[in-house]
């Protein structure tokens, strides 16, 4: 039977959702139905929210279990009221480290998410134009601007990679494929060996490619198997050949590529 687990957050509980999940994952024999109950942030709402836990409490066989960031105290404490198990993120901590910094929370809402007066918002939105703006080798002009440029064989995670690094840390990321045309003589085309110390490879296992370019467009020779090993084997050796630094992407989460990248190449991320 599955067990209910809220993600319940005065903002939009995506630090709720995050840490909660990194818990439960834990728990592989274990079903979940997870219920998110995001902008929680007025009594009122948080009133409806304890009697949608009590109702699941109720129905259920087991206690349901709620992962908690609402930082208000007289909201939270609602919440707590509830028949669910409640799991409070910011209260577990806030009260050591107030005690070890010698200084009271301010709890404000949303100052997890929140952006300062840098610019760190718009610089995401910079980084994620430039993303989409530089996909798949569409133009090769503005790679003078970029911080990294991420090379591979076609759908190996260049794109999701891309603009997930864009948006969680602000990099500015080109991406370049390596078709069937290159192979017959694979080599670095001039613009990116002018750009030879912002390259990074991905790879993949030639299986799991097929797998994915089999969705993509089956029975064709870009789909096969064969394409797939021939394909991964050149750019491979290229990467060695050219000591590109390069990763599998294959049975890796794109946040695992992107933090691996990031340590690998040294890059920094925007502050938060």
């Amino acid at each position: 039977m599955k067990r209910t687990v809220f993600f319940i957050s005065d903002r939009t509980g995506i630090t709720a959702e995050m840490l909660g999940q990194s818990l439960l994952s834990q728990f592989e024999e274990a079903e979940f139905e997870k219920v998110s109950l995001p902008f929680t942030d007025t009594e009122k709402k948080a009133i409806k929210a304890k009697e949608t836990i009590d109702e699941a409490a109720q129905s259920g066989q087991m206690r349901p279990i709620v992962f908690n960031t609402i930082v208000v105290p007289e909201i939270r404490n609602i919440i707590m009221e509830s028949n669910g198990l409640v799991l409070d993120f910011f209260h577990t901590f806030i009260g050591p480290l107030e005690e070890a910094l010698g200084l009271k929370s301010g709890f404000r809402v949303g100052k997890t998410h929140n952006y300062d007066e840098k610019g760190d918002y718009d610089s995401r939105i910079d980084a994620v134009n430039f993303a989409l703006n530089n996909d798949d080798g569409a133009t090769t002009r503005y790679y003078d601007r970029a911080e990294l440029i991420l090379v591979g064989v076609s759908r190996c995670g260049k794109t999701p990679t891309s603009l997930y690094m864009a948006m969680q840390f602000g990099i500015q990321v080109a991406n370049y494929p390596f078709t069937d045309d290159d192979m017959d003589n694979l080599k670095l085309p001039p613009m990116l060996k002018k750009h030879k110390d912002k390259l990074f490879g991905l790879t993949i296992n030639p299986s799991r490619l097929h797998e994915i370019r089999t969705e993509r467009r089956a029975n064709s020779q870009y789909a096969s198997l064969k394409q797939c090993q021939i394909e991964v084997r050149e750019v491979e050796a290229l990467f060695r050949k050219e000591k590109i630094p390069f990763i599998t992407t294959t049975s890796k989460s794109i946040e695992e590529i992107a933090t691996k990248i990031m340590l690998k190449s040294g890059l920094k991320r925007i502050s938060f």
